[in-house]
């Protein structure tokens, strides 16, 4: 894909947002896209045809009719041809410093596997080598409609870590990014106190919660619309894969898997991962919780539950825990996120890229029930991401994934009910398009509210940003198995294009 960028910072990002423009009067818009389908991604399924913007805010939803009064002199105008517009993509679970400093060396799914075998040792080194990677990874990402991303592990604990992309040097140059104005997404990092897939000690990472709690009031911070660092990332173990997934299920070998806390006994190191939830949770701070095992899971969600229980806490969920992953979670687990507020977050490309090799760690009944995205997504908690450069960035394969898995798990059995087969087929047309209604509101709308963001963006309502991506085809037409076919050709942050596809 080939596309134009913006030619200064000051083009690609513009002011934080402001208050709501609805009160601007009609034939004022910076911007007007209309002739389209306008994909609002509330939880009506909401449809329009065109969209003004007033100074990076959404104006003004409607038919084009109703939108033409926006346009004045001034005014760009997109005639979308019946195009399809989504809110901006928010990939909440990304790697950005690492993916600029790899692309296109993906760990799974790579174009070329044997180069992407040979890209070891340190990558960046210098504080201008971390600044280029972000910077790749945010033409890369705007190239494919996305607007947010999550950067899940950045700080001390990698201070001496083998590719220096996760660096604590990574949290400043993310700074000086946004104080500039030229980040191409809007960024949500978490602190990492521990070490990248490797063992945490209690004593270090409950300082740097402590820390991170006091720093939070500090002035000079970064203006939360562009840079927020609102809580913390802990591995409570590593993934199934390798063994390492603390289960109730044994492998092939017989083992169970572990936690990745310094501790002399499974009990002592249990106890800790608790700990750290714990104190996380009472500092005020969102915990992410790299757990795959569902025993580990089980541990992290009762930690939320008695952390939240304690006197003068805050619910979990206005904190917005996150489970990230989440490969062996059970119906129960998920059913007890949505109960507290905890988000799964899940990446489909991994399931679909490893269920056979989890079958032949744990049996093909485990990889069958694996990576629960129909549960998670009837719950209400699913929210989808890559875990780029662990897999591409590429959304729509994302969709296209999580699809084919909830539907590979639906099994048969249409034609035992009642009614004929025209009503067979368009009740299963409906549940298409609200299940890709759905997967689609797992990359916009709710992981805004993973970013505890979702008052203002992750929708296409008047008063949020005018966060947006243009798609060459409408998503229902095409639907979740041709999505990856359709092209982004436009990108817009905050009122403003930063990319647009020439070819």
């Amino acid at each position: 894909m080939t596309g134009r960028f913006p030619a200064s910072a000051d083009a690609a990002a513009g002011a934080a947002p402001s208050e709501p423009a609805g009160e601007v009067a009609a034939g004022r818009a910076d911007l007007v896209l209309r002739g389209g389908a306008v994909l609002v991604m509330d939880a009506a399924a909401t449809r329009a045809e065109a969209v003004a913007v007033v100074g990076g805010r959404i104006a003004a939803v409607g038919s084009s009719d109703e939108i033409d009064r926006w346009i004045g002199p001034a005014t760009r105008v997109v005639d979308l041809a019946g195009r399809a517009v989504l809110p901006g993509i928010n990939d909440s679970h990304l790697h950005g410093s690492w993916l600029g400093a790899r692309w296109p060396h993906t760990f799974f799914g790579a174009a070329d596997p044997a180069a992407a075998a040979q890209v070891a040792g340190t990558l960046v080194r210098t504080r201008e080598e971390r600044r280029a990677a972000i910077l790749r990874a945010g033409r890369l990402l705007a190239s494919s409609g996305i607007t947010s991303y999550t950067e899940p592990g950045i700080g001390p604990g990698e201070d001496d870590g083998e590719t220096g992309c996760f660096h604590s040097e990574v949290l400043d140059v993310y700074r000086e990014l946004a104080a500039s104005g030229e980040l191409l997404q809007r960024v949500t990092l978490l602190s990492l106190y521990g070490i990248l897939d490797g063992p945490s000690d209690l004593s270090v990472v409950r300082a740097g919660i402590s820390s991170h709690a006091a720093d939070a009031g500090e002035p000079g911070a970064s203006d939360p619309a562009w840079l927020r660092v609102p809580g913390v990332k802990i591995f409570g173990d590593l993934i199934p894969l390798s063994r390492q997934a603390w289960t109730d299920r044994s492998y092939d070998d017989g083992t169970h898997g572990d936690l990745l806390v310094r501790g002399d006994t499974i009990e002592r190191r249990a106890a800790d991962l608790a700990e750290m939830v714990r104190a996380a949770h009472l500092a005020g701070l969102q915990v992410g919780v790299h757990a795959t095992g569902d025993r580990t899971i089980g541990l992290v969600l009762d930690a939320i539950a008695d952390a939240e229980a304690e006197p003068g806490a805050q619910r979990a969920r206005d904190l917005g825990h996150v489970i990230i992953h989440g490969d062996l979670a059970t119906p129960a687990q998920v059913r007890r996120m949505a109960e507290l507020g905890v988000w799964l977050n899940a990446q489909a490309g991994i399931a679909a890229q490893t269920e056979e090799w989890l079958a032949g760690l744990m049996g093909a009944d485990v990889a069958a029930e694996a990576w629960p995205f129909a549960e998670a997504l009837a719950a209400g908690v699913l929210v989808l991401s890559s875990d780029a450069p662990v897999l591409d960035f590429d959304w729509r394969r994302g969709v296209a994934d999580a699809d084919a898995r909830i539907v590979a798990g639906v099994g048969g059995g249409a034609g035992a009910r009642e009614g004929g087969v025209g009503d067979h087929i368009a009740e299963a047309l409906a549940a298409a398009r609200a299940r890709l209604h759905g997967l689609l509101r797992a990359y916009t709308a709710v992981p805004a509210a993973q970013d505890r963001a979702g008052d203002w963006k992750g929708t296409i309502e008047v008063g949020k940003v005018a966060d947006l991506a243009v798609l060459s085809a409408d998503p229902f037409e095409v639907g979740a198995a041709r999505l990856p076919e359709v092209d982004v050709d436009l990108t817009v942050l905050d009122g403003r294009i930063v990319f647009e596809r020439t070819a």
